[in-house]
């Protein structure tokens, strides 16, 4: 054991000296190793008289995953304090000035004295680490104090080391762990098969936060009049170019009483313009919508940030973009809106999406083909369209709940 940890923390040393050159031209590597500097002065000023409780999120993803235990402890028990860490600056970046948090900063580089300085400074009453993260010598710290200490919205897979004949370490790690709530029944049985108990299946606390998006999503005036033109509308999310490759074809062939919505993943003017250009109908582009017809317009392109949870709604027929590049964005947010959602063939990594195509709420398709006969299918079949919509919305109703679940073991 004493030497596995030795090759960790070496490797932890090694990967912080390569971002520390990476820094110099990097722009990411740049802003984590700078946070990782601001965060010391940071816990120096944070009063930590009463404790705290301290949840961890590697990213933005794992963040909305946390977000609703933090606004359910928080509604709770207001004068709570709130320590919120991010690993990646795509998650604290965006984040940092997050209201509920009374201190938002960087995880430390992990190894003994930044694990022990950490959580002395914070004084944390009570631990939640979201979905993936195993930080050997934080969780080390926190154990030792005999400081509750959870894992919530964790998924295990059966090829992770925790299950492998020499992963007496990482299951180390797990023991760790006061309680682990996972999102689902394998999760569990790969527990048990390490004879790990304390574990319950809660589900997934991202169900909880689409549900609230969707209840507090504001009506959008321009996308309602442009939808209301005809009965169906497509609306394609977070697309990259592959993805657009078959969207802009089927539209620009597809009859006048088919319309699409569609919000790039980028947003910058070059990346628009060039979308734009492919389309050979009429179209508006919501930054440009001074004297634009939208009843008109066969396209409703989105170029801007923060709508398309709320554009959803409008949608017959749902695509999120991604399933030709590392891997889908968020299938989610369609689908609490009981609504069919189509996605490229990268999809597997994702169990919401997996879950979808079983229970015939999703639809993958892997290249024009059968894009377009998927899309032709549902679009001739209004049947099709709302079972498949009841389908998605049957599921993520199933699946509300974890938050509660939570709190109510860990915050009674």
């Amino acid at each position: 054991m004493k030497i596995v940890s030795c090759v960790y923390l070496l490797g932890i040393w090694f990967y912080t000296l390569c971002l520390k050159i990476a820094a110099l031209f990097n722009q990411k590597a740049k802003l984590l190793c700078k946070g990782r500097q601001e965060t010391w002065q940071k816990i120096k000023n944070f009063d930590n008289s009463g404790g705290c409780v301290w949840i961890h999120a590697a990213s933005l993803g794992e963040f909305e995953q946390g977000r609703p235990l933090i606004e359910a402890i928080k509604a709770k028990t207001p004068n709570q304090k709130i320590v919120l860490t991010f690993y990646s600056p795509s998650g604290y970046e965006i984040r940092k000035n997050y209201n509920l948090a009374d201190l938002v900063c960087y995880l430390p580089a992990d190894g003994p004295s930044n694990a022990k300085r950490f959580v002395e400074a914070i004084n944390p009453t009570q631990v939640y680490f979201v979905k993936y993260e195993f930080w050997h010598f934080f969780l080390k710290a926190v154990k030792t104090r005999n400081i509750p200490l959870y894992g919530i919205s964790m998924i295990f897979r059966r090829s992770q080391p925790f299950f492998s004949t020499w992963g007496d370490w990482f299951r180390n790690m797990i023991e760790m762990f006061t309680h682990i709530y996972v999102q689902d029944t394998e999760s569990a049985n790969l527990l048990n098969s390490i004879k790990f108990t304390r574990h319950t299946i809660a589900g997934d606390t991202r169900f909880d936060r689409v549900r609230q998006i969707a209840d507090s999503a504001a009506d959008i005036p321009s996308v309602s009049t442009f939808a209301q033109e005809t009965e169906q509308v497509i609306v394609a999310g977070s697309t990259w170019p592959p993805d657009e490759d078959l969207l802009v074809p089927f539209i620009n062939n597809a009859p006048k009483s088919v319309k699409l919505v569609i919000a790039p993943h980028e947003i910058g003017k070059a990346r628009v313009d060039a979308l734009c250009a492919r389309l050979t109908v009429p179209y508006a582009r919501f930054t440009q919508l001074d004297g634009a017809d939208l009843s008109a317009a066969r396209v409703f392109v989105v170029d801007t940030i923060g709508l398309l949870s709320a554009i959803y709604r409008y949608a017959t027929i749902t695509y999120v973009g991604g399933g030709f590049g590392v891997g889908i964005h968020n299938t989610l947010e369609p689908a609490i809106y009981g609504r069919p959602v189509i996605f490229g063939p990268n999809h597997k990594r994702f169990k919401e999406a997996m879950d979808l195509l079983a229970c015939g709420g999703g639809m993958t398709i892997t290249d024009k083909a059968s894009f377009d006969k998927v899309m032709g299918d549902l679009l001739a079949n209004p049947q099709k369209i709302s079972d498949a919509g009841k389908a998605a919305g049957d599921y993520c109703q199933s699946m509300l709940g974890a938050t509660q679940r939570i709190m109510s073991d860990t915050r009674s």
